[in-house]
Parts: structure tokens; C-alpha cells; sequence
């Protein structure tokens, strides 16, 4: 029997866009031909990192796909989430003008007061975080962002407890900063979305998967108030995404140019493969506010489609593994 091919995943964040990633994820652990060395994620990404590497630990690929349909069931069941309608383009607009405004006229220390958050109740019942740092098999980085300095933080297998996955998913304009020993932390999405560079740095697997959440570039120049603040948004959240391949094609450009590999990071460039999983027309069609809807039919809509693009992605590339990247980093040194 073939060996089978191991990789390492790079999960974006997104709020409830991320049960796409569950689809994706779902479809590739079904598919039993991958084995995961590491999982980087920020934000929801951190979150299907945590609960995919918690599953495998108690019960390997079915125990990893059981506990993300777990984690997403009760996502989309838990009350306090579901504020958003189902039909996104159906919304009264006055509505979703009048929740916008409040989150950016009044802190979440006035709009919750309580710093009520479902997911913490959620993570804490499903997930043995001390198990999870002892037993844990799969590597883990989970990104957050240093509220004074603005400096990206990685939490790792040791690190990782259920603040610093609240870290990684606090947006400030919904919840209050997140304190680990003394250092306030906003949501990881702002400095890496989703951090490349541990898994260059820190893993052995050749193949970088990286699952993105993003939609098709926007040509038209925004010009509402509404359209330039989800923008704005866009852009701080892919920012660090495109520096960090932008500085991996170049570092690989010239490992390449080079006639002898040296160093082990020279020989690691020159073996790197990177790939991606997305559905970009899809995204486009969901509104900036839906990453707000955690209505069931949403969530597994989702899903199917994330499962759809998995099941594309490995008849398309899945041969390409630990050969040739099948995503043309090339395109980040024009210019």
C-alpha cells in the first residue's frame, strides 16, 4: 500500500464562514490518505484547529470529524448566536445599519457589560484543554495579537488553553481583550490570518494547505461609508497573508537560483510546496455580515460546499503532494 502523504494546514479565520473549513477538513480526514504533522489557524481557524487536534487525540480521523460536527452543531444550536436571519439578503437593512453603528459608537465593554461569550461555555464543556496539551499528537500555532504592541503572538501545544483560543477569535468590537498573564490579546486574524511561517520554520512535511475564506477581488473602488468600512475589514484580514507568501516566493526564488543548498532552511525553501483551498465565487455571494449567521441551514451550507471544494481539490491535486506546489506562488514577485 502507498504511504500516505503528510501536510501540514495553515486554517483562516472568518467567523461563521469557518464551517467551510469544517467542510474542507471533514473531506479530507473521510478521504484517509493525508496524515496532519501541524495546524496553524486565527480566529474560527484557531478554533477548528483546537477541536480538530482535541478529536483526533480521543479517537483519530473519525474522533477529529466527530468532534468538529459536534462543535458546529452546537454552534448553530446555541440561542445567543443566532441574532442574524437566515436569508442575509432578505435583512431589513435598518437593522443591520442600526447593529453596525452600535458596535462602532459604543466598546463591547458598554454593549457587554457581562462579557457574555457562547463560545467560551461551548469550548470549555466540549474540549479537556490539559489533555489536550499533554496528549496532543498534532503540532499546533495559534495566533493572536498583543493589544499594546500589536506584535503577532503563537500559542503552541504547551500554551494552548481555552483564553488563548478566545484570544485568537476576540474581535474587539464585540468582546473585551482577552488577559494571559497580564498581556491583553484582540483577535489573531489582524497580525496572521492564518501564520504561515511556523510551519516552515517548525514542521517537517513538505505541503502547506492553506484554507482560505476569501472573496473574489473587488475591481469597483468602494465608495458608501458601509463599503469602505468592510474593505477596510478585508484587507486588514489578508494583509499578513500576502506579505507572509510574498516573502516565502522570494525566499524560495532564491534558494532555487542558488546551485548548492547549504542550510537547512535553504534546503527546506527549495522542497516547500504550497497549496490552497477556497471557493472565492461562493464567498462572493455572501454578504460581509454573514460571518455573523449561525442559523443551521447556514452553517451547513456551508459545510456542503466546503466538503464540494475538498472533494475538488484532492481529484485535482492530490497527486501533486510532495511534487510541485499546485498554488503559483510566482504571482506575489511581479511588481
Amino acid at each position: 500500500m502507498p504511504q500516505n502523504k503528510v501536510v501540514t494546514l495553515a486554517l483562516q479565520g472568518g467567523g461563521s464562514h469557518g464551517a467551510f473549513t469544517w467542510g474542507v477538513l471533514d473531506r479530507l480526514l473521510e478521504d484517509g490518505r493525508i496524515d496532519v504533522e501541524a495546524i496553524s489557524g486565527a480566529s474560527a481557524g484557531a478554533v477548528n484547529a483546537v477541536v480538530l487536534a482535541h478529536g483526533y487525540v480521543k479517537g483519530g480521523r473519525d474522533g477529529a470529524r466527530e468532534a468538529l460536527a459536534q462543535f458546529w452543531r452546537r454552534v448553530s444550536a446555541k440561542a445567543p448566536f443566532n441574532f442574524m436571519p437566515d436569508d442575509m439578503q432578505a435583512m431589513d437593512m435598518g437593522l443591520t445599519g442600526m447593529l453596525v453603528s452600535l458596535t462602532r459608537m459604543l466598546s463591547p465593554y458598554q454593549l457587554n457589560p457581562f462579557d457574555i461569550n457562547p463560545l467560551r461555555d461551548i469550548l470549555a464543556e466540549q474540549i479537556d484543554f490539559g489533555h489536550l496539551r499533554e496528549q496532543g499528537r498534532i503540532k499546533l500555532f495559534i495566533a493572536a495579537t498583543e493589544v499594546a504592541s500589536g506584535k503577532l503572538r503563537i500559542f503552541r501545544n504547551r500554551q494552548v488553553t481555552l483564553d488563548a483560543v478566545l484570544a485568537s477569535t476576540c474581535l474587539p468590537a464585540l468582546h473585551r481583550a482577552v488577559e494571559i498573564e497580564g498581556v491583553a490579546f484582540w483577535d489573531g486574524g489582524f497580525t496572521a490570518n492564518p501564520p504561515i511561517f511556523p510551519l516552515l520554520h517548525q514542521c517537517r512535511a513538505r505541503d502547506i494547505v492553506v484554507v482560505l475564506l476569501h472573496a473574489h477581488p473587488k475591481a469597483a473602488v468602494p465608495t458608501s461609508a458601509d463599503e469602505i468600512f468592510s474593505r477596510l475589514t478585508e484587507i486588514g484580514f489578508s494583509s499578513a497573508l500576502f506579505t507572509e507568501l510574498q516573502g516565502i516566493a522570494l525566499a524560495k526564488r532564491e534558494a532555487q537560483q542558488g546551485w548548492f543548498a547549504i542550510g537547512r532552511l535553504e534546503r527546506r525553501l527549495r522542497n516547500l510546496h504550497v497549496h490552497m483551498v477556497d471557493a472565492p465565487d461562493f464567498m462572493s455571494r455572501l454578504h460581509g455580515l454573514s460571518k455573523l449567521n449561525t442559523q443551521a441551514s447556514f452553517i451547513n451550507a456551508l459545510h456542503q460546499e466546503g466538503r464540494k471544494q475538498g472533494e475538488a481539490w484532492l481529484e485535482q491535486h492530490f497527486r501533486h503532494l510532495g511534487v510541485v506546489s499546485s498554488f503559483n506562488l510566482a504571482q506575489f514577485l511581479r511588481g
